[in-house]
Parts: structure tokens; sequence; C-alpha cells
């Protein structure tokens, strides 16, 4: 079987490619599914008139109109309401919220209805709705509007949960979740919504569950997801200069998970450092270590260790912000520890 790496390779050197952001890659996503089927939707806050918060759907109600890009009020769990219901009925919705810090309010919607009707109707329901938006930190946003959510999703049974990186992955992934018939909670980020990145001009899709290596690298593996794939890529040249080699795994999707792929790079390592913005309690990146220390535990060298947001609510303050969150530094500290270096 193929890695994420090399599908990825593969279509890159067969496809013709371009640079475009972030934004665009998602547009484009959108914007091919509802082309090609007339059952996909898009509804949520300020998705049409004013292109989207993040103008990630800039140009789409001018093209498939009102009845397909809709704006909603400012009422998460009533439109996350009508999106399930939708997909119920047979319909493809794509729910953009404006932050998923707001998919709180909506979440009966998407924990006790969407991610459980198709076993409580003994499959007669499917659920086939995208959950999207910007989801962490960004600059400065404060307590409430900060959290990293990913784990809270993928702790439930019922949920596929992606969280891309770059415009690549973005694009395909979310056109493979859009054909999906679960409900997939997929997640963006404020910070990255301008980054230009290599896409091809075909069409393509990446499958769920299937992990990329961004880097190869022999002395540790460093895992994550989203936003801080870049931060521990800059970690990795870092510690390339300081003669130490790190493989970086972006998972790409969380459920489905792909533990070959973290099973393989742990065992050519032999040490694995788990890099996430949540905090460290109850988290996704304390589930991998337990999976790795459960099923290849012979194969460390070393304790997992993990990089996370402190324990404390964001705070506003810039100086105080930085602190709390994961940087390079703490990456490399933690990378030099399991190294015993």
């Amino acid at each position: 079987m193929q890695t994420g790496q090399e599908l990825q390779s593969d279509v890159k050197e067969e496809k013709a490619m371009r640079e475009i952001p972030i934004r665009d890659a998602l547009r484009e996503a959108m914007s091919e599914e509802m082309r090609h089927d007339p059952s996909v939707f898009l509804m949520g806050e300020e998705v049409g008139s004013y292109n989207g918060a993040y103008k990630c759907s800039r140009g789409m109600l001018d093209e498939f109109g009102p009845k397909r890009v809709i704006d909603t009020p400012i009422a998460e769990n009533g439109f996350a309401g009508i999106g399930v219901g939708a997909a119920m009925m047979g319909l493809r919705p794509i729910i953009e919220f404006m932050t998923f810090n707001f998919s709180l309010v909506a979440i009966d919607q998407i924990l006790n209805t969407a991610a459980k009707a198709h076993l409580m109707s003994a499959g007669q329901l499917s659920v086939p709705a995208v959950f999207r938006g910007a989801g962490g930190a960004a600059y400065q946003l404060g307590a409430q509007h900060a959290n990293s959510f990913e784990h809270f999703y993928a702790y439930t049974p019922g949920l596929k949960v992606v969280c891309p990186a770059t415009p690549y992955d973005m694009k395909g992934l979310l056109k493979t979740s859009i054909r999906d018939d679960n409900p997939v909670v997929f997640f963006e980020s404020e910070l990255t919504y301008s980054l230009k990145g290599p896409v091809p001009e075909e069409e393509y899709t990446i499958p769920l569950g299937v992990a990329d290596i961004k880097k190869e690298g022999s002395d540790v593996t460093l895992i994550t997801w989203s936003k801080n794939v870049f931060m521990t890529l800059n970690a990795a040249e870092k510690l390339e200069k300081e003669g130490i080699s790190a493989e970086v795994v972006d998972l790409r999707t969380l459920r489905p998970l792909d533990k070959e792929a973290i099973f393989k790079s742990v065992s050519k390592t032999n040490r694995v450092v788990v890099v996430q913005e949540q905090h460290p309690v109850a988290s996704f990146g304390a589930f991998i270590s337990h999976l790795i220390t459960t099923e290849i535990f012979d194969e460390l060298d070393a304790p997992v260790g993990l990089v996370s947001s402190l324990d404390v609510p964001m705070p506003y303050s810039k100086a105080l912000e930085t602190v709390v969150l994961p940087s390079e530094d703490k990456i490399i500290e933690e990378v030099k520890k399991v190294l015993y270096k």
C-alpha cells in the first residue's frame, strides 16, 4: 500500500501545479463538488453576500445562487440542525462555522444527532454533512475564541475528523469529505487561509485516514496535524543544523487514524514527540501516546514526549499567549529530552 507521501508525490508529478492560498483551495473544492452534484450546498454565517468570513466562498453566491449558498443568522444550533435534517433527506450540506468555538452552541446537533443517526436508525439514515471552519488560536482572540476542539470531536464515534495543513491537502481532503456518506468535522485555521502552496489544476482527491510524511528523518518522529505542521517543520530544520534528524508525520485525519504510518515511523526512529495545540489533559496527543506505548512499547528507547498548550484558558495578552501556545523552542527542548541530550 502506498503511503500518503507516495500518493501525494505521484499526483504532483502527473498534474500541472500552480500556487494558490488555502482559501482558494477550499473554494475550488466546494465549487467543484457543487458543480458535479446538485445535492451539495453551502450554508453558514456570511458565506453568501460577504463571500465568507475568511473569503473562502468568494464568488460562489454569484455562481450558484441563494438556494445553494445560504446566509444564515448567528444561530449555530439552528442552522446546524437544518443541515443535519437536510442530510438525512438526501442532500449534502457543507455547514460553515465562523469559528469552531461557536460550534459548542450546536453540540447536540453534531454529537447527539449527526454522529448517532446511522446507528440509531439501524442504517436507515445517513448524514453526509461536512461541518467546517476555523479552529484553534489566532492572534489575541481571548479565551472564548481560541480553543482547539479536534480531540473533542475525535472522541465521538460516528464522526470523521479531518485536520489538514497545506493547500494541497485542504482541497483534496475537503472534496473527499463532501463525498463521504458520514458526518465529517473539518478543521481549518484563521492563521493559514492566505498561505500559498502547490495545488494541481486538474481534479484530485485524497483518501481519509492516510497520514503524510512531510519530512523524512531517522532520530526522532514528530507527530502533528493542522497548522502546527509548519511550526514542526521549522523546528525540524533547526534540529537538522544541530545534527538531529527528525521525521515529521502529518496525521491529516484523526478519525480515521493512520496507525500504520505512526507505528512505522516510530519503529524506525525509536523516539517520538507529539505536537498539539490542545491542553494536555485528555487530549488527542495523550491518546496517541497511549496507543504507541500499548501497541509498540518495545520499539521505544524513551518515553513519548508531548508538546501542548499550557493547561490554562487562553489569555488575551499577546506576550502571555506566546507563553501558553506550543513553539519551535518547546519542540526542540522536548526532542532533546527524549534523546537524553
